[in-house]
C-alpha cells in the first residue's frame, strides 16, 4: 500500500511538472508571436511610407527597432522585444528537442531547430541594439552585401552563394504557396473562433503569408544574381528588396500591396498568439 501510494504521488508530481512545463512553453510561444507581429507591422508601415513618399526609415528589422527606440519608453519596449524573441527561440527549440509523436518527423524537428537558431540570432542582435541605446550600426543592406562578399571569397563561394539564393527563393515560394492553400489553419484552434473571426484570420494569413513569401523570394533572387555576376553589391537586404518593387512596371503600387500584406501578417501573428495550438 505504501509503495502504491509512493508511486501514485510520483506520477502526480511528474504530471504536475509536465503541466507546468507545457504552460511555460505555451506562454513563451505566445510572447514570441506577439514580438514577431510588432516587427512585421512596423516593417510594413515603413515600407508603406517609402511607397507613398519615396523616403522614410529603412523598411527592415533595423528600421523597425529604430522606430521603437524613438518612442516614449522605447528602451523598455526594445527589451520587451528581446524577451519575446528569446521566448520564441525557447519555444521553437523545445519543439525541436522535446516534442515527439507521429506528426513530429525528423524534418519538422530540424525546421523548428533552424527557426530556434534564427530567433536566437534575432534576440541577440536586438539585445545588442537595445544595450547600445538604439545606435544604428550597419544597415541590413550593408550586412547582406558584406556577408555575400565574404562568402564569394571562399572556395566554391560562388556556388555557395548561388545555393543560398536558390534556398531563399524556395523558402519564399513554399511560404507563399502554403499561405495560399491556408495550411496555417491546421495550426490554429479554429473551433474557438466565431465564423466571422475565422474568416478574418484566414484572410490575414493568406494575404500576409503570400506577401512575406514574395519578399523572401525576391531577396533570394538578388542573392542569386550576386552569385551569377560575382558582384556582392547585387545582394540586397529587406529594405533594398522592398524598394526594388517600386522599379517594376507596377511602380510604387506593388510595394503598397506588399507593405499592406506585411502589416496584415503582423496582425496575423497577433492572432496566432491568441489561437495557435502550442
Amino acid at each position: 500500500m505504501t509503495s502504491s501510494n509512493t508511486q501514485g504521488r510520483g506520477r502526480a508530481v511528474k504530471s504536475a511538472a509536465r503541466s507546468t512545463q507545457n504552460e511555460t512553453l505555451s506562454a513563451a510561444g505566445r510572447a514570441g508571436f506577439v514580438a514577431r507581429g510588432v516587427v512585421y507591422v512596423l516593417i510594413g508601415a515603413l515600407a508603406l511610407q517609402i511607397a507613398l513618399s519615396s523616403g522614410g526609415e529603412s523598411a527592415d528589422r533595423q528600421g523597425a527597432l529604430a522606430q521603437i527606440a524613438a518612442q516614449p519608453f522605447g528602451k523598455a519596449m526594445l527589451w520587451a522585444l528581446v524577451v519575446g524573441f528569446a521566448s520564441m527561440a525557447l519555444w521553437r527549440g523545445a519543439r525541436a528537442v522535446l516534442t515527439r509523436g507521429p506528426q513530429r518527423k525528423a524534418g519538422s524537428r530540424l525546421l523548428d531547430g533552424g527557426r530556434a537558431v534564427f530567433y536566437a540570432f534575432v534576440c541577440w542582435t536586438t539585445a545588442v541594439y537595445a544595450a547600445a541605446g538604439g545606435g544604428q550600426g550597419s544597415s541590413g543592406n550593408e550586412q547582406s552585401q558584406d556577408g555575400t562578399a565574404s562568402a564569394l571569397k571562399l572556395s566554391y563561394g560562388q556556388v555557395l552563394v548561388g545555393a543560398a539564393g536558390c534556398l531563399l527563393i524556395g523558402i519564399g515560394a513554399v511560404l507563399a504557396v502554403r499561405a495560399a492553400m491556408q495550411s496555417f489553419l491546421k495550426q490554429l484552434d479554429t473551433g474557438a473562433m466565431s465564423r466571422r473571426t475565422k474568416q478574418i484570420v484566414t484572410a490575414l494569413g493568406v494575404s500576409g503569408g503570400v506577401a512575406r513569401g514574395v519578399v523572401f523570394a525576391a531577396a533570394g533572387i538578388f542573392i542569386l544574381v550576386a552569385a551569377v555576376q560575382f558582384d556582392p553589391d547585387e545582394a540586397k537586404g529587406v529594405d533594398a528588396t522592398l524598394r526594388s518593387f517600386t522599379q517594376t512596371p507596377a511602380g510604387p503600387w506593388l510595394l503598397v500591396a506588399v507593405a499592406i500584406g506585411l502589416i496584415l501578417f503582423g496582425v496575423f501573428s497577433f492572432a496566432s498568439a491568441r489561437w495557435r495550438r502550442l
